[in-house]
């Protein structure tokens, strides 16, 4: 496993890292956490990322959980968690729900310290863009929250470049602690925010990325080339909305096309598209999820395919996926 500057930070995080998101508290409970994680910290792997939104909080309490049992140094590892979806959906929205607003993130920050049991969270991200609420705010609450001492870093995640640079720009002009992180999606189907929309800010303001879904769903696992099998993310109650995108035929096609160069590499199909978001120079991490260990371990193969991914392998893929890539 290597490590990758934040962007223009000083903080080094692992070129793969493990997520939470779906897995965690809805599959994957203290135990399985608690296994899962020393597996990926026996690998390298020193960021473990979270959001408040995940299984309505749950997620961070099984992390959490699992961080106490295995009493890690607090310096050995790094962990996450992301604001804006607030955790009550079902009640009254004003000021909790769908929000950037200062009250919110102030409170949101103290819940989530206190369901994963820390004192301070390293990483801390905008969930999504808040058209309602003044960037200037926004910024000045996630500075105060470093200020505080309870976040170290703080980042957007699905923001445009447009938003990125304008909430940079507001931190600078305010001597306020800039956004150093953007946690986009990016995989072989989903490529131009990353390659094209955020050209300039890696250049200009030192962007760092740490990336999600390089598996697009599981798509580039192979698993729904015949539908959406048992047990898989597609079956899981709430996740409906992704199968008709798990099951596109033509991206399917190309999925098959794509088993071909994994064969000659000998890799899984899997490994070869978490190898090929690592390969991009721009990009810290690639977040990886699973809900067992053998997931887990088939995804952090993906460091030694890494060498393989010569220009003309490069070359290959783009020309397989390129057409399909949005």
């Amino acid at each position: 496993m290597q490590y990758r500057r934040l962007g223009r930070s000083g903080l080094q995080v692992s070129e793969l890292s493990v997520g939470s998101w779906v897995t965690y508290h809805n599959q994957v409970n203290v135990a399985a956490a608690r296994e899962m994680l020393a597996a990926a910290r026996d690998a390298g792997v020193n960021f473990f990322d979270n959001a408040e939104a995940y299984a309505r909080g749950k997620s961070e309490v099984v992390m959490g959980e699992a961080f106490k049992a295995l009493k890690w140094p607090r310096l050995s590892y790094i962990v996450s968690t992301k604001f804006f979806w607030g955790l009550d959906r079902d009640v009254q929205p004003v000021n909790h729900k769908d929000t950037l607003n200062r009250k919110y993130l102030m409170q949101a920050i103290d819940g989530s310290l206190r369901r994963m049991g820390l004192d301070f969270i390293d990483l801390v991200y905008c969930h999504r863009p808040d058209p309602h609420t003044p960037i200037e705010e926004t910024v000045w609450a996630m500075s105060d929250m470093i200020s505080r001492g309870k976040a170290l870093y703080w980042g957007t995640s699905e923001w445009s470049a447009e938003e990125i640079r304008a909430a940079w720009d507001i931190a600078e002009r305010h001597h306020l602690h800039k956004p150093v992180m953007e946690q986009p999606q990016y995989n072989l189907f989903h490529r131009k925010r990353v390659e094209q929309e955020y050209t300039r800010l890696y250049e200009d303001i030192g962007l760092g990325l740490t990336t999600w879904s390089p598996l697009a769903g599981g798509l580039l696992t192979g698993k729904y080339r015949n539908g959406v099998p048992a047990g898989s993310r597609g079956a899981i109650e709430g996740m409906g909305y992704l199968v008709k995108g798990l099951t596109d035929a033509a991206k399917n096609a190309v999925v098959t096309k794509l088993e071909a160069v994994a064969s000659e590499l000998n890799c899984s199909l899997g490994q070869m598209a978490i190898a090929w978001a690592a390969r991009n120079p721009r990009v810290s991490t690639v977040i990886t999820g699973a809900s067992k260990i053998s997931q887990l371990q088939d995804n952090l193969g993906a460091v030694d395919v890494l060498p393989q991914l010569t220009p003309e392998v490069m070359g290959r893929i783009d020309q397989i996926t390129s057409p399909l890539a949005s």
